[in-house]
């Protein structure tokens, strides 16, 4: 049975990871319909760390775009990887400073209260943007054109994410959007964001619990892992094609529909 949670729980992860509707809305919600008899140290461990197959989907779906040591490319491309890299990690500067202050932060924020509020307030910063964009064409429409000042704005976007229910993808994407990039680069760059900012907070609780699991934990542990892996790959794929033709008012209307329901039911719960 722990088996097919860590699948269930990776298939829920692998799909609001990238989607801009947040993962920990969804999380909390499935958390209280399958619970995994696990210690809670453990389950907050694989929360996080579950996110390493997010990460390592983006890095096969993104390996030679990403590799600036590439044989393939020209040595303008490798610039142009570095220059990438260079933007990511501008992007990652504001979270280094709240470091230190991210449990204090769960266990302040870490509630359906918090989670329902955001996931309504961005459903509705979503459409009212999209709005403002209908007749706009954007400023920047590859990555190549983002300037470090724009990855800085965006990072700022990405530190708010902390906050649950924001949506980390769901955040940069907004930021994004407001300062004139084209939804398919904001997306593309949301997901090359994800890798040093998910890989820190997967090193970080990975250090806290420790490498000393259970068979059992261990099992659970990798069939998450695996299982958000595959099913990052076809989420991507997905948001990748979506935006080519859609812009993204259904993604604000589909948080708003699910912050109310959050607020029903743990209203009626109690």
């Amino acid at each position: 049975m722990e088996i097919l949670k860590a699948i269930l729980f990776g298939i829920v992860e692998g799909i609001t990871e990238w989607l801009p509707i947040s993962s920990t809305g969804h999380l909390i919600l499935l958390e209280n319909f399958v619970k995994l008899n696990m210690p809670a140290d453990f389950i907050e461990m694989f929360r996080v760390v579950i996110q390493l197959g997010a990460i390592m989907a983006v890095v096969v779906l993104y390996f030679h775009r990403l590799n600036p040591f590439s044989s393939k490319k020209t040595k303008y491309e490798k610039r142009d990887t570095f220059s990438l890299w260079g933007k990511i990690i501008t992007a990652c500067l504001p979270l280094i400073p709240l470091v230190p202050f991210n449990d204090k932060i769960d266990r302040l924020f870490y509630n359906y209260q918090t989670v329902a509020v955001t996931l309504i307030v961005y459903g509705i910063l979503f459409i009212a943007v999209e709005n403002r964009n209908r007749h706009r064409v954007p400023s920047i429409c590859s990555i190549s054109s983002i300037d470090y000042r724009s990855a800085l704005i965006i990072g700022l976007f990405q530190a708010l994410a902390l906050i649950p229910g924001t949506s980390r993808s769901g955040a940069t994407i907004l930021g994004s959007l407001l300062i004139g990039i084209s939804r398919g680069t904001a997306a593309e760059f949301t997901f090359f964001l994800a890798i040093p900012t998910m890989l820190g907070a997967s090193i970080v609780k990975l250090c806290k619990f420790g490498l000393a699991y259970t068979p059992a934990e261990a099992a659970v542990l990798l069939i998450g892992v695996v299982t958000a892996f595959l099913v990052s790959l076809l989420a991507i794929r997905f948001l990748v094609n979506y935006i080519k033709k859609h812009d993204f008012k259904p993604f604000g209307y589909y948080r708003i529909a699910l912050g109310a329901l959050v607020f029903a039911y743990f209203l009626l719960a109690h």
